[in-house]
């Protein structure tokens, strides 16, 4: 696959061959900037997703991935692994052109951290604790053999970056991987399947297969019993039809699903800290981020200073052709996506917030062709405000004062959603006080976005299921068993 401007054909990886849908039916991938046709996409069908299940079946219950040892596994991922770095380029400019988002952010970032996903759980599999149980004359251990076959359903807002989120470990425990990308972006998805073959990653180890998640090809693998782990990133309306899904067969699902994360401000921060933090913590990825602090708190002492920086901060973003690398905000990423933004921010000011800055979609001559929303502020609303309780996934911000730390943390934790939080203050003793009361499965202290892959990684209430990271992805795709032997004397 290239990076040129004419259309490329994508099709699904089943074993080590190509196909197209079974139906031969086929959608297109556009660039959001500009409308141009990157890809006509195989459309899966459920004999599709059927039909990559059985490979991937057949090399977990046939193949040599499973039996390989830890290390010789590890040796095929970090080979994959650098070639991701030989293609950082290629892939970042796909990215960028699949899903808008900027290739600063691709080059320097995302593909990037595709490699490190890769390598961390290549070595996290050997350097593991293993558990043994002494006990007079009996002794007992827990292996972590393999699932088996896992079902990886990603996103389209960092498309590799989730996917390899998913796959890396997947694989490094000895697991097979049918991956659905999101049908928004599917270029770097089976750019990378293609590098990895080429790297020595055996056939049907990893399959993809392409489509809309309400069509046909997400049954199978929601709902075969072959399937023995779901592994999804994306909506919590989606996330609940998974889960039922999958509740027919016992599958166990690991699910990160949406935010309505707090960003609190106490007057003691460090504005000089807090201020572009907070401002990548929203407009950041074209705010379509899960984890945005997309309701900004801000203590009542500070409130009004703050926030006249903070939009000036914002209106000043560059907003344009992610291609460019002074760019900080591409385009939100189709039409769809796009109304539904600009009707939360119409919705914000029939509920009695003020625009401080942006609000209104883009439209010159640079912006034109594309779907491009800018930095949004509102003040105004309350909590109870749908437009500051709902998720809206876009470059806006909704600001909300406070006056004291039980305050915040009250409205910190009024939401449906638990995925993370941001804290800003000087105060040690606080920011410990709150992060142990804060119902979200990721705080940040004085920073945002910040990873160690060792951590649990998501969400409470309605932002997830389950955790991976570190020895948390080793308990989901693996099947801990127990072992007692007793020694002769």
């Amino acid at each position: 696959m290239t990076t040129t401007s004419t259309p490329v054909e994508i099709r699904h990886l089943i074993g080590d061959e190509w196909h197209g849908a079974s139906d031969g039916t086929t959608f297109e991938s556009r660039d959001p900037h500009d409308g141009t046709l990157l890809a006509n996409v195989a459309r899966g069908t459920a004999d599709d997703g059927a039909a990559a299940i059985t490979a991937a079946r057949t090399a977990f219950d046939t193949g040599p991935w499973p039996q390989m040892s830890p290390k010789e596994r590890a040796t095929i991922l970090r080979a994959v692994a650098d070639a991701v770095d030989e293609h950082r380029e290629e892939l970042a400019q796909l990215e960028t052109r699949d899903g808008g988002k900027t290739i600063s952010q691709s080059l320097h970032a995302e593909i990037p951290r595709v490699a490190h996903n890769l390598r961390f759980f290549a070595d996290y599999v050997s350097m593991a604790a293993n558990e043994a149980y002494p006990d007079g004359d009996l002794l007992s251990y827990v292996l972590y053999p393999p699932a088996g076959v896992v079902s990886a359903i990603s996103p389209w807002n960092a498309p590799l970056m989730l996917a390899t989120w998913k796959i890396a470990p997947a694989l490094a425990f000895g697991n097979t991987v049918v991956l659905k990308p999101a049908p928004q972006t599917p270029l770097t998805a089976n750019r990378f399947a293609e590098i990895a073959l080429e790297a020595g990653l055996p056939a049907g180890v990893l399959n993809v297969v392409h489509g809309f998640g309400g069509e046909a090809v997400a049954g199978p693998l929601t709902s075969d019993p072959r399937v023995d782990r779901i592994t999804f990133t994306g909506s919590s309306a989606t996330g609940v039809h998974i889960l039922q899904a999958a509740a027919l067969n016992h599958t166990p699902v690991s699910a990160e699903m949406g935010g309505k994360s707090a960003n609190i401000v106490f007057d003691d921060a460090d504005l000089d800290v807090a201020v572009p933090m907070s401002i990548r913590a929203i407009f950041g990825g074209n705010g379509q981020v899960c984890l945005s602090g997309s309701r900004l708190l801000v203590q009542n002492s500070i409130r009004e200073a703050f926030i006249e920086r903070f939009a000036e901060e914002a209106a000043k973003l560059t907003v344009g052709d992610p291609k460019d690398s002074g760019t900080f905000m591409g385009p939100l990423i189709e039409q769809r996506h796009l109304d539904k933004v600009a009707g939360y921010v119409e919705l914000a000011q029939e509920e009695g917030g003020k625009v401080i800055t942006g609000g209104e979609r883009l439209t010159g001559a640079a912006h034109a062709k594309g779907f491009y929303y800018p930095p949004t502020v509102i003040t105004g609303l309350t909590n109870e405000s749908r437009t500051a309780r709902e998720e809206i996934f876009g470059p806006v911000e909704t600001v909300i004062g406070f006056d004291t730390e039980d305050e915040a943390l009250r409205i910190a934790n009024d939401s449906p959603y638990g995925l993370a939080g941001m804290l800003f203050t000087q105060n040690l003793d606080r920011a410990h006080r709150m992060a142990a009361r804060w119902r979200a499965g990721t705080v940040w202290i004085n920073t945002f976005f910040e990873r160690d892959l060792r951590l649990p990684f998501g969400g409470e209430g309605i932002s997830g299921l389950g955790r991976e990271g570190g020895q948390y992805s080793r308990e989901f795709f693996t099947e801990p068993r127990a072992v007692t032997i007793r020694l002769r004397k």
